[in-house]
């Protein structure tokens, strides 16, 4: 394919690339690259990409907390304690688009981007129907969930106008694109009002990055480009824990019982660990007219470099109120620390990072029969974070407030299931330096059924 044994020409022509400046013009090699980013987004090229976000359509309407968060028709992977709470079996589907306009010193852009949210199959370990047929006691329970998820996203397509005492001015075309993703197995146990869950995660995903530097005073000269695929692949774990305070009334039989309402709080986060990764580059070389020309000029070769990336851990802690079925509103506080992340292939240097979240869901009346509007769920919150990432030494930041609403369906047998619908509209970026204003849209598909594990008898 390419001549091999050049890393000291990979070595010399890194070195060349060091310098960098601001937005210039179009070049005739300039599409030369087989990278066509759909994403344009400069930030990307740090880390692992832009994080998604891997809360379900139902938080992100709250705020994107997840924490404290359990119902018995949705699942919560971001703390798998909340599976123990399902009673039904749950299939969710997820998606989203999103608009940004990006703002720096020379000038904006917008951009545009969608794709697939989440995929997730959850469902209890004890039937509800079986339970009350058999009028067992609700002390325990046990759920699991599998699901698959997009966690970062790379796209970026830059120009950028360089100097060399050696060849003078040049012009380098940054381009990229790829992303990662995450299967999970979680399980979970509830014990009366205390439960506990743990993520398995596989780690998977590809990164494609090019850097081409065109001689623009060299008469006759060679295009370059640098073309590195990243894979990764590796196991992570995550960990989650709830308690339900519930507040008690007494019956007509003199008897303390619950009275619908409860005081949550939450615990849940990922551990740090290591996943590997493998990068090829390969040192290529252009005519003038775009053709590719392989040459022993400068050298030209492949490189396969294996090596780890750490992945940083993070730990969120909350806290809510909720009268069932009717109001639900909480806060939670969270933190990662990116500066454990270390990647020996592409080093990279990410900060620690907080984060705040308000949320608030409110239903009028789920029982009405004559107002389909008194059974939607409605939804609004606020979140306040930092991201790991910096720009010309500060930290990125992202404020955003977020409104959604959950609408109840009734399917063949009486089965409720739910279209969730998000918005979320807020700033990111560093103010002055990298501005970006953006909406994103989410829309999510929650279909249940309670007649998994449902033991039939026949009299």
């Amino acid at each position: 394919m390419y001549p091999t044994n050049r890393k000291s020409s990979l070595l010399l022509y890194a070195l060349l690339l060091l310098s960098g400046a601001p937005l210039c013009g179009q070049s005739v090699l300039s599409d030369v690259s087989e990278i066509r980013p759909k994403l344009n987004s400069p930030l990307s090229r740090t880390g692992l990409g832009n994080p998604l976000d891997q809360v379900h359509a139902a938080n992100s309407g709250m705020g994107a907390m997840y924490t404290t968060y359990q119902n018995a028709f949705h699942l919560n992977i971001q703390n798998p304690a909340s599976l123990a709470s399902l009673r039904s079996a749950s299939f969710e589907l997820g998606i989203y688009a999103r608009r940004a306009d990006l703002t720096d010193a020379s000038g904006s852009a917008t951009t545009d981007q969608g794709n697939l949210r989440y995929l997730a199959l959850g469902f209890p370990l004890r039937s509800p129907i079986t339970q009350s047929i058999d009028r067992q006691d609700d002390n325990w329970n046990a759920g699991m969930a599998f699901s698959v998820a997009p966690t970062t996203v790379v796209g970026y397509d830059l120009a950028l106008d360089g100097e060399s005492d050696q060849f003078g001015r040049t012009t380098n075309i940054l381009r990229g694109k790829g992303g990662a993703y995450r299967f999970t197995w979680s399980n979970a146990f509830r014990y009366k009002s205390l439960s506990a869950g743990v993520n398995l995660n596989y780690n998977f995903g590809k990164t494609t990055n090019s850097r081409l530097v065109i001689f623009d005073e060299v008469e006759e000269s060679l295009a370059s480009e640098l073309l590195q695929e990243s894979a990764l692949d590796g196991l992570t774990f995550g960990y989650g824990v709830q308690y339900a305070y519930n507040f008690k009334m007494t019956n007509d039989d003199g008897e303390l019982v619950p009275n619908g309402k409860r005081i949550l709080l939450g615990l849940s986060g990922q551990f740090g660990g290591d996943v590997e990764v493998d990068a090829t580059s390969v040192l290529r070389r252009f005519s003038p007219n775009g053709q590719l020309f392989l040459s022993d000029t400068i050298g030209g070769g492949v490189q396969e470099t294996f090596g780890t990336v750490t992945m940083p851990s993070t730990l969120n802690a909350g806290i809510a109120y909720e009268q069932i079925n009717r109001l639900y509103v909480g806060v939670e506080f969270g933190m990662q620390n990116g500066s454990e992340y270390v990647n020996t292939v592409n080093p990279d240097r990410l900060l620690d990072a907080n984060r705040i979240a308000f949320g608030i869901q409110y239903i009028p009346n789920i029982a009405s029969f004559n107002s389909y509007w008194k059974r939607v769920r409605y939804r609004a919150g606020l979140r306040l974070e930092d991201d790991p990432r910096s720009v010309d030494g500060q930290q990125v930041r992202r404020n955003a407030v977020t409104l959604g609403a959950g609408f109840p369906l009734r399917l063949p047998r009486n089965q409720v299931s739910f279209v969730d619908f998000a918005v979320e509209a807020g700033q990111f970026g560093v103010k002055d330096v990298l501005d970006e204003n953006y909406i994103q849209l989410t829309l999510g598909f929650s279909l249940n059924d309670n007649s998994w594990f449902f033991k039939r008898k026949l009299n």
